[in-house]
Parts: structure tokens; C-alpha cells; sequence
């Protein structure tokens, strides 16, 4: 395989089914706890009850020839077994989190699949010091654009724009400064280490947290004011409680 950056085999193009009519696309990374692999996503790419989004299987893209990234395959996820809902979401004092978790059944991905999956070694530790104005990366699929050829995603800059100590508003979630779109819900939401420790392995970046959505304030006035561009990502040390044992 020629020289690719770890961190973009990490994530998923994440397509939504209702039967065979296709719905949205959205953003996902893969993560690994112990043996178990999940794709991780936005909870309301699953389920979204005020824009009646009700897809019942999703389907991600899959690099399958580690010699050749233009060869791949599309993996589908059943959302129900038996009329009940798959994944893992959480709640916390405030409400519901909007993070989904989906385990992969391993056996079942083709024999030469390629990917880079995060690990609790990759979540930060209360002894990090993750300041406001820290840069980020967003790693995903806005409105489904990706490298087509090669089947990659594409990477957006973006700060952090609260402080990401404090929870924002009491909500679960911080703040980042960045130009975001639809398509980029589920994304991983990384920083660069500056010192790597060997059980990250060959991906030296720390998951701060899962892209959610756009902050939008009130109704403004579409001839004044201009879009805030500041974004909710969940924190992603709600993944160590979505995919407990």
C-alpha cells in the first residue's frame, strides 16, 4: 500500500437505507475496544424523529485491497434485529448525547479490508492540557464529497472555540470554529500529539470528540447576519460507556 496518513483509513462514508430507497449521507470512524469494532456516527444519522429520518440499515464504504485503494466494497449495517435498534446512544444529565455506536461484526468484513480504528488510548486524560484556540482537524465526507477515486475523505481545519474544560451550557458537548456542512455529522474530531505513546500505534492523534451539527442562534436575519460557523462535537469519552461490554 503506498504512503497514506493513518489517520484518513479511520474513517467511513456513511450512507443511509430506508428498504432500498438511499436517505443521507453522513460521516463515521471506526473504534476498537479490546477485540470489538465499532463505527461510530451522530445518533440522529440513525434516528431523527423531527426531520422523520427513519433509515433502517446504513451501508459504509470499505477499502478492501490494500494494494490498490481504488478497489472497494459496500458494507451493509442492519439498524434493527428483531424490531429493536442496534446501536448504543447515551443520555447524561442534560439529555440525550448525540454520538451513536454500531459494533461491526468482524468475521464478516472482507478478508483484505483496510482501515485505522481509534482506541481509549487515543481519548484524552484529565492530565491533557487542551486549551481554547487548539487546533483540530475534521475528518469526514461533507455532502458526501470524497476523493471518488481512491475512495478517501477530506479533512477541515477547525479550533476549538470554548473552552474545553467546561462543559458547553451544560451540554456534553464543546465548540469548534470551522466551515462545516451537511454530510459531516459522525466525523472524528482529532488533535496532533505532539509526543506519540506507543499503544496509539501508527495513529498519532488524540479523539477529542464527534461532530454534531452547526450552532445556529435564534432566527437571524438572513440579510444582516452572517452564519455564526461554530459547531457542537460531543465529547468522545462518551464512546467508553457506548461500548462497554
Amino acid at each position: 500500500m503506498s504512503m497514506i496518513e493513518s489517520l484518513l483509513l479511520t474513517a467511513a462514508h456513511v450512507r443511509t437505507f430506508a428498504e432500498q430507497r438511499p436517505l443521507t449521507n453522513a460521516s463515521g470512524f471506526f473504534f476498537q475496544r479490546e477485540e470489538r469494532l465499532f463505527l461510530v456516527t451522530s445518533r440522529h444519522v440513525m434516528i431523527d424523529e423531527p426531520s422523520r429520518h427513519f433509515p433502517d440499515r446504513i451501508e459504509i464504504e470499505l477499502h478492501v485491497d490494500p494494494d490498490d485503494l481504488g478497489q472497494s466494497a459496500g458494507f451493509p449495517i442492519p439498524l434493527y434485529r428483531g424490531g429493536k435498534s442496534v446501536w448504543h446512544q447515551g443520555l447524561d444529565t442534560a439529555g440525550e448525547i448525540d454520538v451513536a455506536a454500531i459494533e461491526i461484526e468482524r468475521a464478516a468484513l472482507p478478508d483484505r479490508t483496510v482501515y485505522r480504528a481509534f482506541t481509549p488510548n487515543h481519548l484524552p486524560r484529565q492530565s491533557d492540557q487542551i486549551e481554547v484556540g487548539t487546533s483540530l482537524l475534521v475528518v469526514g465526507f461533507p455532502l458526501g464529497f470524497h476523493d471518488t477515486l481512491h475512495h478517501m475523505p477530506v479533512v477541515r481545519h477547525a479550533v476549538i472555540a470554548s473552552s474545553f474544560g467546561l462543559r458547553f451550557k451544560g451540554e456534553g458537548y464543546f465548540l469548534t470554529d470551522a466551515r462545516t456542512h451537511r454530510g459531516t455529522s459522525g466525523a472524528p474530531v482529532v488533535m496532533r500529539v505532539s509526543q506519540q505513546d506507543s499503544a496509539q500505534g501508527d495513529l498519532p492523534w488524540m479523539l477529542l470528540g464527534v461532530h454534531s451539527a452547526r450552532l445556529e442562534v435564534g432566527k437571524p436575519d438572513l440579510k444582516l447576519d452572517e452564519a455564526l460557523g461554530l459547531n457542537c462535537a460531543w465529547y468522545a469519552d462518551i464512546l467508553l460507556t457506548l461500548t462497554e461490554c
